[in-house]
C-alpha cells in the first residue's frame, strides 16, 4: 500500500473544491438563492484557505522535526481568525451572504477530505 503525501491529498482537495465552487457560482448566477450560494462560496473560499494553511504548517513542522528543530506554530490561530472573518463578513453583509451556508461552506473542505480519505482506505483494502 502506497500512502499519498500531504501535497497530493491537498491537490485532490483543491480540485474537488474548485469543481464545487464552479457549481456554487452557477447556482448563484442562475437561481433565486443568491445569498445561499454566495454564503457557500464565501465559506468554501475561507475553508480552502484554512486547509492550505494546515497543509503548509504541517509540511514546515515535518521539515523542522526532520532537522531536529523545535517549531512553534500559529496555524491554529490563523485558521481560527479566518473562521471569525468569514462569519463576520457574512454577518455584516447579511443581505448578500447567508450565515448558515457560509458556515456549511467553511467546513465543506474538511467534510470532503473525510469522505475522500474513507474512500481511499476502502479501496486500499
Amino acid at each position: 500500500m502506497i500512502m499519498e503525501t500531504l501535497q497530493e491529498i491537498h491537490l485532490k482537495q483543491r480540485r474537488s473544491m474548485y469543481l464545487l465552487l464552479a457549481l456554487f457560482v452557477l447556482g448563484w448566477g442562475f437561481t433565486e438563492f443568491k445569498t445561499v450560494f454566495a454564503g457557500l462560496i464565501l465559506g468554501s473560499l475561507f475553508g480552502l484557505y484554512n486547509f492550505w494553511i494546515l497543509v503548509r504548517k504541517a509540511v514546515r513542522y515535518e521539515q523542522a522535526m526532520a532537522e531536529g528543530k523545535k517549531r512553534a506554530s500559529l496555524g491554529s490561530a490563523l485558521r481560527f481568525a479566518s473562521g471569525i472573518a468569514a462569519v463576520a463578513i457574512a454577518t455584516a453583509m447579511s443581505d448578500q451572504f447567508d450565515l448558515i451556508s457560509t458556515v456549511i461552506g467553511f467546513v465543506l473542505p474538511y467534510v470532503l477530505l473525510l469522505v475522500e480519505r474513507i474512500i481511499y482506505h476502502v479501496r486500499q483494502q
